[in-house]
C-alpha cells in the first residue's frame, strides 16, 4: 500500500508566460492520483502543491527538476508534509 504525501515545490527560472502551469497540471493528470494546484507567484516563481501517493509526488518533482519542462528551470525548492486534503483534482490558479 502506498503512503500518501504532500509536496510543496517552488520552481524558479523562466517559468511564467511559457505554459508551465498548464504542463504541470497535464503531467500531474498523466501520473494520476494527484490533487493540488500550480500557481504563479508575484516574484516570478511557480508554486506547485501536490497530494497523493508518494511515488506520484516524487515523479512530479523529478519532472519539475528535469529538462522536459517548458521555459527554463533554474532550481526547485521542496518541502514534504502530510496531506491536508480539500483539493478537487489538480487546478491551475
Amino acid at each position: 500500500m502506498s503512503e500518501d504525501a504532500r509536496l510543496v515545490a517552488w520552481v524558479r527560472g523562466r517559468v511564467q508566460g511559457v505554459g508551465f502551469r498548464w504542463f504541470t497540471r497535464a503531467k500531474a493528470l498523466e501520473i494520476g492520483g494527484l490533487s493540488g494546484f500550480a500557481l504563479n507567484l508575484a516574484d516570478g516563481r511557480v508554486q506547485v502543491v501536490a497530494e497523493g501517493p508518494r511515488e506520484g509526488c516524487e515523479g512530479l518533482l523529478a519532472w519539475l527538476q528535469g529538462d522536459d519542462t517548458p521555459g527554463r528551470v533554474d532550481g526547485v525548492t521542496e518541502i514534504w508534509d502530510t496531506p491536508r486534503g480539500g483539493y478537487d483534482g489538480f487546478a491551475i490558479r
